[in-house]
């Protein structure tokens, strides 16, 4: 079986970093293959792993249909774009020899649609995002939902919580978390005192992952941080929300380091005592969270949504609801005045980050592609 993944962008943010693990860990069981729609980082890094990769250079931007700005007529636009280039990707299938299509966004759903209706194969749709009211919009949610129905023979989810969003009615489905890669325990420093705490959030700079509620959750909370790190770079068009950032941690007199991207942020977080996740919108996983609990990091983490899958609160870290900074004041308060609480919930992060294998992720997917193949 060759199982071809299609993707509309090759920016690496948390989507493309997850498939390229994933396809990874594939290899043990199928033979992966993966087509870019358009230029970027991701292509060369698919290679360096030896994976096959087709590169589609085409003339759309899939920035021109962003949800939050794009005008019905755009979006139509834009969707007639997207079944132009789909039909190339259908042929780029058919020369792959690809036995089914798995689409990794829902831009890649529509491509995929038409590419796997020319080359004649099942197509699968992986959902990294909550196709829900409050990211996509009340009148486009519904419809996404429908379209995954109509087009995909099946689905894989990135949590429990991603997954209540679509309608998967008479269609195979199994939740496929996006893994960690196996690596080998490294020493780390023991939890610091209150004063010389060090804090860090771990994300793209989005006004959704809440960086700013998280900069004046620090700043309202007892004891200030030594060291606040903010990881993750600015993708998208929205470096303008950078530079909001870095002037709300001005004015707030906060000690703040912006690292930019950083594709495996393992070693920086080695560095930090506390991780901080506030999405102020549900998260559909949080793999920055994973990656804190089995750095050895405290963890903050925000409910509903994935991480609520991934913390057991009081247990190996500490859930609070989304947006509410008063909790996440209270929640900083908490860890950064006892360095022995901070080391318990460590200690038993870095045992509960070990059910988030990639290779467990890898034998599901397998599964439910080899189902969907025979089907």
């Amino acid at each position: 079986m060759r199982a071809v993944f299609l993707a509309h962008t090759a920016v690496p943010s948390g989507a493309e970093l997850a498939m390229l693990r994933l396809v990874s860990a594939l290899r043990a069981h199928l033979d992966p293959a993966v087509v870019y729609t358009a230029d970027g980082p991701m292509v060369a890094r698919t290679r360096e792993r030896g994976i096959e990769t087709r590169l589609l250079r085409n003339d759309f931007d899939s920035r021109t249909m962003t949800i939050a700005t794009a005008s019905p007529r755009r979006l139509l636009a834009g969707g007639l774009a997207l079944l132009r280039v789909g039909w190339r990707a259908g042929a780029a299938v058919r020369e792959l020899e690809g036995t089914v299509l798995v689409a990794q966004s829902t831009k890649a759903l529509l491509m995929g649609a038409v590419a796997a209706r020319r080359a004649r194969v099942p197509l699968v749709w992986q959902v990294h995002d909550r196709v829900a009211a409050d990211y996509f919009g009340r009148a486009l949610a519904p419809l996404i939902r429908l379209l995954g129905w109509l087009l995909a023979h099946a689905y894989l989810a990135n949590s429990r919580a991603t997954l209540a969003t679509l309608h998967t009615w008479r269609r195979p489905a199994a939740v496929a978390y996006p893994g960690l890669e196996p690596r080998p325990p490294r020493p780390r420093a023991a939890q610091r005192p209150p004063a010389d705490t060090v804090v860090a959030m771990v994300g793209r700079l989005a006004p959704w992952k809440g960086q700013d509620l998280f900069l004046r959750a620090v700043a309202d909370a007892k004891t200030v941080p030594r060291h606040i790190l903010l990881i993750g770079g600015a993708f998208f068009d929205e470096e303008p929300y950078h530079a909001e950032l870095e002037r709300l941690a001005a004015d707030l007199a906060l000690p703040v380091t912006f690292t930019g991207h950083v594709d495996d942020p393992e070693d920086r977080l080695r560095q930090a005592d506390i991780l901080v996740h506030c999405s102020v919108l549900p998260e559909p996983f949080g793999q920055v969270v994973a990656e804190g609990m089995r750095a050895g990091c405290a963890v903050i983490a925000t409910r509903p949504g994935g991480p609520a899958e991934i913390v057991e609160h009081g247990r190996s870290g500490l859930l609070v609801p989304a947006g509410d900074r008063a909790a996440l004041t209270a929640a900083l308060d908490t860890l950064i005045h006892d360095p022995g609480t901070r080391a318990e919930l460590a200690d038993a992060a870095q045992l509960r980050a070990r059910r988030f294998d990639i290779a467990e992720s890898a034998r599901t997917v397998a599964a439910l592609l080899g189902s969907v193949r025979r089907k």
